[in-house]
């Protein structure tokens, strides 16, 4: 299993980093964008996504990891 992939708020826009990671892997000039590349970071690493708000909060998380006991997902 790979590393967590958090979608955080940059002065400029929007970044995607490695769970520990000081640099960004990507940056972007939307949430929605970041989201997108992190979210096939994450399916490549058998990980999760971990999407925080503008206030730095955790707002969703997404798992593409091996779960032997996954949440029943209504949002997709």
């Amino acid at each position: 299993m790979g590393k967590n992939q958090h979608v955080v708020k940059n002065k400029d826009g929007w970044s995607v980093k490695g769970a520990n990671n000081s640099k960004a892997t990507s940056n972007h000039r939307t949430q929605k964008e970041a989201i997108e590349r992190a979210r096939e970071i994450a399916k490549n690493q058998k990980s999760e996504v971990v999407i925080h708000g503008r206030d730095g909060k955790i707002r969703d998380k997404d798992s593409y990891g091996n779960d032997p006991h996954p949440p029943k997902d209504t949002k997709h």
